[in-house]
């Protein structure tokens, strides 16, 4: 469960716009200040790459994080704070985010025990049996087919693919497919 420093009665979480690409900069710039919280939520997912394989981290929210503070006495601190662009307002209102929305995504994420911890969640492909995908690197580039088997433990999958005129089952990695899309739950 994630630490947050002793209340202070005016504190409350705030939605702060940073630069492009330059939330943990943001967020480590904002921890320097006494009496503020940062939460940066992370996500960390695997994507083939000409390289091979690596781990990508991006911000779960693009551009923002998530700051408690005093809005009274430390507005100037916070909006002048290195990576910062400002505060989200609608006109002159600085809205708080709700308490419970943050207690909420801190129980939701890993990897982080205090403020001084990034909250990450790490995302893993979900595919079945069954499913319909297409295969987004390779020499069987932008064929279609059908999800056989998924073989536990490899990072592979059997896909049935139509090839010289009859289904053949083929072995590819599991990051070299267009995954389908799922309504969100």
């Amino acid at each position: 469960m994630m630490q947050i420093p002793a209340e202070d009665l005016g504190a409350r979480w705030y939605c702060v716009r940073t630069q492009t690409k330059r939330e943990h900069i943001a967020a480590r710039n904002l921890r320097q200040l006494e009496e503020v919280a940062v939460i940066c939520p992370m996500l960390r997912y695997r994507k083939a790459t000409r390289r091979g394989k690596i781990w990508w981290r991006e911000a779960m929210f693009p551009g923002y994080v998530l700051v408690k503070f005093d809005l009274a006495s430390h507005e100037r601190a916070v909006t002048y704070a290195q990576g910062v662009r400002g505060l989200v307002r609608f006109g002159t209102m600085v809205p708080p985010v709700p308490e419970g929305f943050v207690i909420r995504l801190g129980e939701e994420l890993s990897g982080g025990e205090g403020e001084d911890k990034e909250l990450t969640l790490n995302l893993t492909p979900q595919i079945e049996a069954g499913e319909e995908v297409e295969v987004a690197h390779g020499p069987l580039q932008g064929m279609r087919g059908v999800v056989s088997e998924v073989l536990p433990g490899r990072e592979r999958v059997r896909v049935l693919l139509e090839f010289l005129g009859q289904v053949q089952p083929i072995e590819v990695d599991l990051f070299s497919l267009l995954m389908p899309r799922r309504p969100a739950p």
